[in-house]
């Protein structure tokens, strides 16, 4: 039986702490690539927000150049040569754009602004720029803005009509964004030379107004990879470290004049967004683990519970087969067998055993029946078993023969004493219920281990000392010391 319970557990735990551990490990797995997709859908949507930002900011420029386009039309068609009427559509156009200030120039460089002001802007780099007539957005350094233009044919040679987008209106742009303060928003060359800014004025990465120069002292490596691959028209996240502060930035090709937008945020900003994108994945993954968790304890559960009822089951298979069924007392080889075990266990505690037998049993079976005979001996069996201690062990042998093993009995007093209870039962022992039939017992006593270290012997012993007891004239008890002192002092 205890094998078979043992391979019952054996069935269903090795397969669930398989697939305990395979479903943890696949938990873990899918776990730690949650992070992973977390963090990277946090750099996808910076990426994203970068893009964003720069649609927005072109379509900044975009609308300065459609909104100078009707006076550029008007200028080129009037061929105007008066002032006032130059001055006077340059008004229109920074009132149209929202830009403080519009040129009139001619090729050599001589301007005129809306306010009638003359300027030479002929030695300004941007402005070899505007002859070269390769873009249309240019960034005049000299006044922190970008030059929109736009050439205009007169019949006095090239014309252009220059609006100046200030790039302090960029400044606006990370308003509300969502960022945390330490965030920033650029607009970068091919050099890392910062046109504009947006954001956090003190960020240690617009140090000097150069991506590079700030970076590159904490971060040679990335910023050598940041410069291939704005160089390339690529778009991406990396990582920064300015002093004790980490960042991560994005940039994204603004698709004119090789420019980047580039977008700075603070590491602990990316770890919190991923934190919250992987919160759901963790409680799902806590909530799996504890529905394992409580499906193991169940299993657990089913299975202690099954093997208490089936060890219960067990005791009582194992009471009923040493039960002897008339008597309700041990059966002959259940008495034998706990005997044995507790002698081989106490090897020196000293026990004794009673061996007795119905006199005349087969007389009450002639007289009065065998029915009357069996409650004879069921009644015997009901009032021997009452008046010992329930750890002794009580059992029928026999057809009429009992036996009565008592445990630690530490003393010679105690043995006489126990040989007087024996005896006294059976001086008042009666049976039948409505009958009332007087039986008496012979009786043997053997003492454990002085007597026999064995079952076989002292079983032997008892014996001796019931078949004294007959030879007396029944109805009595003897010992078998009492046969040894006997045959001891005739040899003598």
């Amino acid at each position: 039986m205890d094998n078979q319970n043992k391979s019952s557990v054996l069935q269903w735990l090795v397969p669930t702490g398989i697939m305990l551990a395979v479903v943890v490990g696949m938990l873990v797995s899918f776990s730690f690539k949650s992070n992973k997709e977390a963090e990277s859908a946090v750099l996808k949507s910076l990426v994203a927000s970068a893009e964003t930002y720069g649609e927005r900011f072109l379509n900044r420029l975009d609308g300065v150049s459609k909104a100078g386009e009707p006076v550029r039309i008007l200028l080129e068609n009037e061929g105007v040569q008066d002032g006032e009427r130059v001055e006077e559509l340059l008004g229109v156009a920074s009132t149209a754009a929202g830009v403080e200030t519009v040129l009139f120039s001619d090729d050599k460089g001589t301007a005129v602004d809306q306010r009638g002001n003359t300027l030479n802007i002929s030695e300004t780099a941007w402005f070899q720029e505007v002859l070269a007539g390769e873009r249309t957005y240019i960034y005049a350094k000299e006044v922190a803005s970008i030059a929109v233009t736009k050439p205009i044919s007169t019949e006095g040679g090239q014309s252009y009509l220059i609006l100046l987008y200030p790039m302090s209106q960029f400044a606006d742009m990370l308003m509300n964004s969502g960022f945390d303060s330490s965030s920033f928003l650029a607009v970068a060359d091919m050099e890392g030379n910062v046109l504009g800014a947006s954001g956090s004025s003190t960020n240690g990465c617009l140090k000097d107004g150069n991506l590079f120069s700030a970076l590159e002292p904490e971060n040679k490596d990335n910023v050598r990879v940041l410069r291939n691959r704005m160089g390339n028209g690529s778009r991406g996240n990396l990582d920064m470290q300015t002093g004790s502060q980490s960042h991560v930035l994005t940039f994204v090709p603004l698709g004119s004049n090789r420019w980047d937008m580039v977008l700075g945020v603070s590491a602990s900003y990316v770890d919190r967004q991923s934190g919250y994108l992987r919160s759901t994945t963790k409680n799902m993954v806590v909530s799996l683990l504890i529905v394992i968790v409580v499906f193991f304890c169940i299993v657990m559960v089913i299975n202690i519970v099954g093997k208490i009822r089936s060890n219960e089951k067990k005791r009582e298979l194992e009471d009923k087969a040493d039960t002897d069924l008339l008597t309700g007392l041990n059966n002959k080889l259940a008495t034998e067998r706990k005997i044995k075990d507790y002698m081989a266990q106490n090897p020196n505690k000293q026990s004794m055993m009673f061996l007795f037998d119905i006199d005349n049993f087969k007389k009450i079976n002639d007289t009065m029946g065998h029915a009357f005979g069996d409650e004879v001996l069921r009644s015997l069996g009901v009032q021997i078993g009452a008046i010992f201690r329930a750890s002794d062990i009580v059992g029928r042998v026999g057809g009429d023969e009992f036996m009565v093993f008592l445990k630690d009995i530490t003393s010679d007093e105690d043995i006489m004493k126990e040989a007087g209870k024996v005896e006294a039962f059976f001086k008042s022992f009666q049976a039948g219920e409505y009958v009332k039939y007087k039986a008496t017992a012979s009786i043997g006593v053997a003492i454990f281990p002085q007597e026999g270290e064995d079952f076989e012997t002292l079983y032997k012993a008892a014996d001796q000392g019931l078949y004294k007891a007959k030879k007396r004239g029944k109805n009595q008890l003897a010992f078998y010391r009492d046969r040894a002192s006997a045959e001891q002092a005739a040899g003598n």
